[in-house]
C-alpha cells in the first residue's frame, strides 16, 4: 500500500527503536520509525512551530536554488504523500509517493558532530540542570544553541549539512521527494528534539546515560570541599558539629503550649497598596512586593482552613516543593490582580506570554499534575494503555470511536484537533489544537471515553 493510500483502521504503531552502533561517538545509537503524519492540505500553517524546527526549515531552503521543487515538496509532504520517517544517526529516510504506482525511497544525510565535538556539547548541556530537564521534557533549551555555538559545536544543521538523496529521475537538489522528507521532518522535530541530536549522531537512551553520569560527576565534585584528601584522593565535606534535635528536645522539662489557632477570615488579605503611596525606595519594584504579598496572604489563608479542618487533612501527605517556573504557572493563574500579575510575570521572568498563557490554563484545570502533562511527555506501561483503549472501545456511546495516533502518553484523533494525554497522576487530559498549538481544554478525569465525548461534544 502506498504512503498516500488509505489507512488501516486500525491505530498507528508506536514509535519503534532499534540499538545498533553509532558511526562515529563508538557507542550505541538509535534508529527510530516514525508512523506517517496526517495530511493537512489545504493547511497553510507553517511546517514547524518550535525554533528548533524552524531552523532546520531554513537550513532546508537555503540550501536550495529553486524555490519551484521546494513549493512542490510542500505539497506532497501536506498532502500525506510521505510515509514512514525513518531517523538514524546521520540521516532521515522514507518513501514519498510521486506520480509514479511506486513510492520512490528519499534519504536527507545530516552530518554527524565529531567524539570531539560530542564531548563539548554534552558538557555545555550538564553545565546546566535546566538543559536536561529541557530536553526531558521535550523541548530544545533556547539557550543551548548559542552555548553549543560559543563551545564551537554546530548543533543546528546549516545549509552546507544537510545532503538529499532520492532514487527519482530529477536531478534537483533537493527534488521535490527529498524536500517533502525534509518538511516532514520539521514537523517530527516540534514534537520531539531528540530527534535532531540523533541525526547529529547520538540515541536519546545514549544521550540520557551520559548526562546522568555528568551529572552525577558534577555533584560528587561539588560536595567535596578543598583541603584534606579522603581514601578516594578526594577532600571530604564534613558535617559540622551538632547536637541531635532528640537530645535538644529531650532535655526540656516540658515543651511551650502552641498558640491559639484564629479563626479563619472571609478571604484572605491584600496587604498595602505600595503603587498608590509614596515612591519606593532605589531597587524596590512596589508591584512586584505586592504580588508576592498578596500571594503570600492566599497561601496562609489556605493553610489556616486547612489546621481548622485538621479530621479532614489528616494523614494528608506535604505538597512537594514547587520549581521557579511551577511556582510562576501558578501565580499566573491563581493570583487575584489577574491580565496585570500576568503580564508582569511574563515580562519580569522573561518568559513566551503564549507558553505562560497555556501552562496557566493547565494549572487551573489540575494544579502541578497537569502542567507536567502540558510541559513533557512519558512512556506509559503497554498493558495500561491497552486496558485503557479497550475501555473506550466498550464505553463509547455510538457505534467505533474516532481513530487515534498514539505516542507515548498522547492520543490524537487521527484528522481532527482533539488529543488526550495521560498524566503520571492516572487522569485523562483534554487538550485542542487552537492556531496550531494543543491547549488545554478541560480537567482530567480517569475515564477517556468522557473525556474523548466531551472534548468531541458540541
Amino acid at each position: 500500500m502506498s504512503p498516500a493510500g488509505p489507512r488501516s483502521p486500525e491505530p498507528p504503531r508506536r514509535i519503534h527503536r532499534r540499538t545498533g552502533r553509532g558511526p562515529k561517538g563508538g557507542g550505541a545509537a538509535t534508529t527510530r520509525t516514525f508512523e506517517p503524519l496526517p495530511p493537512t492540505k489545504g493547511s497553510r500553517a507553517p511546517f514547524a512551530e518550535s525554533w528548533w524546527g524552524r531552523a532546520w526549515i531554513e537550513a532546508l531552503e537555503e540550501s536550495s536554488l529553486d524555490s519551484g521543487r521546494l513549493q512542490r515538496g510542500r505539497t506532497y509532504a501536506r498532502g500525506g504523500a510521505v510515509g514512514q520517517v525513518t531517523v538514524a544517526p546521520g540521516s532521515a529516510t522514507a518513501p514519498v509517493q510521486g506520480s509514479r504506482p511506486d513510492p520512490y525511497r528519499s534519504t536527507m544525510r545530516v552530518r554527524q558532530l565529531t567524539g570531539e565535538e560530542w564531548d563539548r556539547l554534552l558538557d555545555v548541556i550538564a553545565e546546566r540542570a535546566a538543559n536536561i530537564a529541557a530536553l526531558l521534557d521535550g523541548e530544545m533549551p533556547p539557550g543551548l544553541a548559542d552555548d553549543a555555538r560559543a563551545a564551537d559545536v554546530p548543533l543546528l544543521p546549516g545549509p552546507q549539512d544537510l545532503q538529499p538523496r532520492c532514487n527519482c529521475p530529477d536531478w534537483g537538489f533537493p527534488c521535490k521527494h527529498a524536500a517533502a522528507l525534509c518538511y516532514q521532518v520539521g514537523r517530527l522535530l516540534d514534537r520531539e528534539p531528540f530527534v535532531l541530536l540523533l541525526l547529529r549522531g547520538r540515541g536519546e537512551d545514549e544521550l540520557t546515560d551520559e548526562l546522568g553520569r555528568r551529572n552525577l560527576a558534577r555533584a560528587a565534585a561539588e560536595a567535596v570541599a578543598p583541603g584534606g584528601r579522603g581514601d578516594g584522593g578526594a577532600a571530604v565535606r564534613r558535617p559540622p558539629d551538632a547536637e541531635p534535635a532528640a537530645a535538644v528536645f529531650s532535655s526540656r522539662s516540658e515543651l511551650p503550649p502552641l498558640p491559639t489557632i484564629p479563626p479563619l477570615p472571609d478571604r484572605p488579605g491584600r496587604g498595602p497598596r505600595l503603587t498608590e503611596t509614596s515612591p519606593p525606595a532605589p531597587g524596590v519594584d512596589p508591584f512586584g512586593l505586592e504580588l508576592l504579598v498578596a500571594d503570600a496572604a492566599i497561601r496562609a489563608h489556605r493553610l489556616l482552613a486547612s489546621a481548622l479542618d485538621s479530621s479532614g487533612h489528616a494523614g494528608s501527605p506535604l505538597a512537594p516543593r514547587l520549581t521557579e517556573w511551577q511556582d510562576t504557572v501558578r501565580l499566573a493563574a491563581t493570583h487575584p490582580d489577574g491580565p496585570q500579575a500576568f503580564a508582569r510575570l511574563a515580562t519580569g521572568g522573561g518568559h513566551d506570554p503564549a507558553r505562560l498563557a497555556a501552562a496557566a490554563s493547565a494549572w487551573h484545570y489540575g494544579g502541578a499534575a497537569a502542567l507536567d502533562v502540558l510541559d513533557g511527555s512519558w512512556n506509559p506501561p503497554p498493558g495500561l494503555l491497552a486496558r485503557a483503549r479497550d475501555a473506550l472501545l466498550a464505553d463509547w456511546p455510538d457505534g467505533p470511536p474516532p481513530r487515534l495516533r498514539t505516542w507515548r502518553n498522547r492520543w490524537t484523533v487521527v484528522d481532527g484537533d482533539a488529543q488526550l494525554r495521560l498524566g503520571t497522576d492516572g487522569l485523562w487530559y483534554p487538550y485542542r489544537k487552537v492556531r496550531g498549538a494543543w491547549q488545554p481544554a478541560g480537567p482530567g478525569d480517569t475515564d477517556p471515553s468522557l473525556v474523548l465525548a466531551t472534548l468531541l461534544g458540541p
